[in-house]
């Protein structure tokens, strides 16, 4: 059986009280069963049940429609912000390998139009952010240069700021991204030779000395 079906038929029986012999439902169990705590419905159980799309589904049908050359500028944003609210989820974050989302997402960072990569930075950043599976991803994909690049070098400014957020996001924690990251910053950026990627404030004086270099090329 499908796991999300068995976690359904799960639910069903959780919150299902049993009759007696007369049919009629004790007062036992309708106090027992109120005073067990409701597990949440599966959401995607309840899609596959009744034949609607999957989160996997719509990830996938997102990204096609940002990579269709016959959606217009408008309708791909409307995909990407689509895409990014379903990545929030952890699942789902950690479903974009397995779907093959992960080498587009990255390479719109190089999209000729400046709302495409702000958007695909927004969503790097929503993955990655307290992923490590995801950050790992990022760095096997060698997107950490890129980020730096976009942070200091984009002429948009919102696109420098979604690089950084995504920075940020990606090295926080994770120490493979951390070092990635001072390799490619240049001097002046960085706090000192060495990051450690636990140490908070350490990674906050790197990501605002980034903003103001950002702030100071939007004047």
């Amino acid at each position: 059986m499908d796991p999300k079906l068995n976690d359904l038929f799960k639910w069903s029986i959780e919150n299902t009280s049993t009759p007696n012999g007369d049919g009629q439902t004790s007062n036992t169990d309708s106090n027992a069963a109120s005073a067990r705590p409701s597990r949440p419905i599966n959401a995607d159980a309840l899609k596959s049940l009744f034949g609607g799309p999957s989160d996997a589904d719509l990830m996938k049908e997102s990204m096609a429609a940002v990579l269709s050359p016959s959606i217009t500028l408008p309708n791909k944003l409307v995909a990407f912000d689509n895409f990014e609210q379903l990545i929030e989820s952890l699942d789902n974050a950690n479903n974009m390998e397995p779907l093959g989302l992960w080498t587009p997402l990255v390479d719109l960072l190089g999209n000729e139009e400046a709302e495409v990569r702000r958007m695909a930075a927004w969503c790097v950043g929503t993955a990655v952010q307290n992923n490590a599976k995801s950050q790992e991803k990022l760095l096997v994909l060698d997107a950490i240069p890129t980020l730096v690049k976009l942070s200091m070098e984009d002429p948009n400014e919102g696109v420098r700021r979604k690089a950084i957020y995504a920075l940020s996001s990606g090295i926080r924690n994770y120490q493979p991204g951390a070092d990635a990251a001072v390799k490619a910053l240049p001097l002046g950026m960085r706090v000192e030779d060495e990051l450690d990627a636990g140490d908070m404030d350490a990674v906050d004086r790197i990501m605002e000395n980034l903003r103001e270099a950002s702030r100071q090329k939007a004047l």
